[in-house]
C-alpha cells in the first residue's frame, strides 16, 4: 500500500460493469447502488476498489436467475470531504436514481451523507465511518451502521491493553470527529479498566505525513502506550515513524485503534509484530470466512477483505434480500420503509454469520481483539493475526441507554 499523498483529483462518479450474472433483462426494473468512499487518498485501501469489488461479488452471490429486477452500481470518490460525499449523493438521489448509498469512510462525510439519505428518503448503509452518532443524537430511519464504530474499536483494544499491564497512555489522534470520538471512546475505557491517560496530540488530517514532533510529546511522557487514533495511510506513517524513533526499543507498546489488515501488510510484520488491534472481519476467522474471501479475492488482486469491504459485502446482500422480502416497487417507494424491513429480518451471510439490527440501526457483530503474528509465526501472505479475545456482539454496541437517539423509544 503506498504511503505517498496523493495528488488532488476531481470527482469520480463511474457506472460499474455488472457481472454477467446480472446483466439487466429486458422489462425489470432496476436497483441502484452508490459505492461512496476514498479512491485515490488516505482512505483507499481501507475502502476505494476493494469496497467496490465486494459489493459487486454480494449482488453476484445474491443471483439473478429467477428475481424481478437488476442491480446498478454507481462508485464515487468523496475525497474525505463534506462537501464532495454531499454533492455526489445530491446528484445520485436527484438524478441517477440511485436508491441506496453504501460505505462512506471518513465521519465527517458519513454523518453529512445519512443527513442527504433521511431528507430524500433513500437508504444509508454505513460500513466506513466511526462516528457513534450515525446511531445516537443523529440517528434516522433512513440510516445502518453496519461494521465497527469507535465504541466498539475503544472498548476491544483499551480495556484489554490495560489489562496486560498498559496502565498509562499517549494518544497521536487525528483532528477530526473520528478521531477525537476514538480517543475519547478510548480513554473512558481506559480509565474505567484502572488506567490512566497521561495526554495526547491533535494533527491535522489530512494534511499530515510528517508525526515527529507528536511522537516526540509521546516519548516524553513515559506512557507505556502510544494509542494511534487515525486509520489508513496515517496509521502506516505514524506507527513506521514510532518504530523509527525507537518507541518500542525504549517499552512503549503500540496500539492502533482503527487498524485494519491492509495497513499490517503495509507495516510488514517485522514492524507490526505484537500490535494489538481490532476488526470484526478477519479472513482467516472461519470456515465461512474463508468462503467468501476465496470469492472475492481473485477481484482485490488475490489480497483479502478488510472488515470494512467485507461490510459492504453484508450491508449490500442484506439489503437485496430486503428488496426481494417486500417488492421493488415498495423500496423504491421509500427507504425508510427499506430500513425497517432490514430491521425486521435475522441477517445470515458469510462474513457475519447469524446476526441482528438493533431499533436504532446498529448492526450486531462480535468485535475481535487480534495481536498481529511475529514473521516466524506466520505460515504464508496474509496470515498476520492470532486471537487475543472476542467481545460478543451486544457487548461490542454503544448501550441503547447511551446512545439518546430519536428512534429509540424509553
Amino acid at each position: 500500500m503506498p504511503v505517498t499523498r496523493r495528488g488532488l483529483i476531481g470527482t469520480a462518479v463511474l457506472a460499474s460493469t455488472l457481472p454477467p450474472r446480472m446483466l439487466r433483462a429486458q422489462g425489470k426494473r432496476a436497483i441502484k447502488i452508490g459505492v461512496l468512499n476514498d479512491m485515490s487518498g488516505t482512505y483507499r485501501d481501507v475502502s476505494g476498489p476493494g469496497s467496490v469489488a465486494c459489493v459487486r461479488q454480494a449482488i453476484q452471490d445474491f443471483g439473478g436467475s429467477g428475481k424481478d429486477f437488476t442491480v446498478d452500481v454507481l462508485v464515487g470518490d468523496h475525497q474525505n470531504k463534506p462537501d464532495v460525499g454531499v454533492s455526489i449523493t445530491r446528484q445520485w438521489f436527484d438524478r441517477d436514481g440511485v436508491d441506496m448509498v453504501i460505505d462512506v469512510p471518513t465521519s465527517s462525510v458519513a454523518l453529512a451523507v445519512a443527513n442527504v439519505a433521511r431528507e430524500k428518503n433513500k437508504v444509508y448503509i454505513n460500513s466506513g465511518g466511526a462516528t457513534v452518532d450515525l446511531t445516537g443524537s443523529q440517528c434516522n430511519a433512513n440510516t445502518l451502521h453496519w461494521t465497527y464504530d469507535t465504541y466498539m474499536l475503544a472498548r476491544s483494544t483499551g480495556a484489554a491493553t490495560v489489562k496486560a499491564g498498559g496502565n498509562t497512555w499517549f494518544f497521536v489522534t487525528a483532528n477530526y470527529v473520528f478521531g477525537q470520538q476514538l480517543q475519547r471512546d478510548a480513554s473512558s475505557f481506559v480509565t474505567r479498566a484502572g488506567g490512566k491517560v497521561l495526554g495526547s496530540a491533535l494533527y491535522p488530517f489530512p494534511e499530515t505525513t510528517d508525526f515527529s514532533s507528536y511522537l516526540i510529546q509521546a516519548q516524553s511522557s513515559g506512557a507505556k502506550v502510544v494509542g494511534f487514533a487515525n486509520a489508513g495511510d496515517d496509521a502506516v506513517n505514524s506507527i513506521k515513524q514510532a518504530h523509527e524513533f525507537g518507541l518500542t526499543a525504549g517499552g512503549a507498546t503500540l496500539a492502533g485503534l482503527l487498524v485494519i489488515i491492509n495497513v499490517v501488510h503495509a507495516l510488514t510484520l517485522p514492524t507490526a509484530q505484537g500490535l494489538l488491534l481490532t476488526e470484526s472481519f478477519y479472513w482467516d476467522l472461519n470456515d465461512r470466512t474463508r468462503a467468501v474471501t476465496s470469492r472475492v479475492r481473485p477481484k482485490m488482486g488475490n489480497a483479502p477483505p478488510n472488515m470494512e469491504q467485507a461490510g459492504c459485502y453484508s450491508g449490500v446482500l442484506h439489503y437485496l434480500k430486503a428488496i426481494e422480502t417486500m417488492g421493488v416497487a415498495n423500496a423504491k417507494a421509500s427507504g425508510s420503509a427499506v430500513v425497517a424491513q432490514m430491521k425486521k429480518m435475522p441477517v445470515d451471510d458469510d462474513v457475519f454469520g447469524k446476526t441482528t439490527v438493533r431499533e436504532d440501526g446498529r448492526h450486531l457483530v462480535p468485535a475481535y481483539l487480534f495481536q498481529v503474528k511475529k514473521p516466524a509465526e506466520s505460515k504464508g501472505p496474509w496470515d498476520y493475526y492470532k486471537l487475543v479475545a472476542t467481545t460478543p456482539a451486544d457487548e461490542a454496541a454503544p448501550p441503547l441507554a447511551d446512545e439518546h437517539c430519536p428512534l429509540v423509544k424509553s
